[in-house]
């Protein structure tokens, strides 16, 4: 059984506390996650509600295609619409690979926005990312 490393980026900014711990009991069940710290940063073009942004290095034997269709359909049972900035849970693989040193930045990704990278950075050292890290509220670790 062949294992990939995702790095995962997820955002909520309806219910934040519910759909990040419902995002983290599912993810688990997807494979091995190791978890970055929750941040509370700003909607991107200032017409939403503050997000919740986490990142998750999933270790699973699924393939890009198969965890791509479980992140959809847990977006579409949190209540997901697109477009929207009503979002419930926003669950995007960002990158994958055998190992961190050969992880693999999916294209229409690029550039990674900063509400990615700041917590992807603390799991992947290589992730582009900021040197921002205290400009935004890092959350109680008890968001789990």
């Amino acid at each position: 059984m062949t294992v990939t490393i995702y790095a995962l980026a997820i955002g909520s900014n309806v219910k934040r506390e519910h759909w990040i711990a419902f995002a983290r009991q599912q993810l688990a069940l997807l494979g091995q996650c190791q978890w970055s710290r929750t941040y509370e940063i700003p909607c991107r073009d200032g017409k939403g509600a503050d997000y919740y942004n986490l990142a998750v290095l999933l270790h699973s034997a699924l393939s890009l295609t198969a965890l791509d269709q479980q992140l959809k359909q847990l977006e579409q049972q949190a209540g997901r619409i697109r477009p929207s900035h009503h979002i419930p849970l926003d669950i995007d693989v960002i990158a994958s690979g055998a190992s961190l040193q050969h992880m693999q930045i999916v294209a229409k990704k690029l550039p990674l926005a900063f509400d990615v990278c700041l917590p992807l950075s603390e799991l992947w050292r290589d992730c582009p990312g900021s040197t921002e890290r205290n400009r935004f509220k890092i959350l109680n670790e008890a968001l789990k």
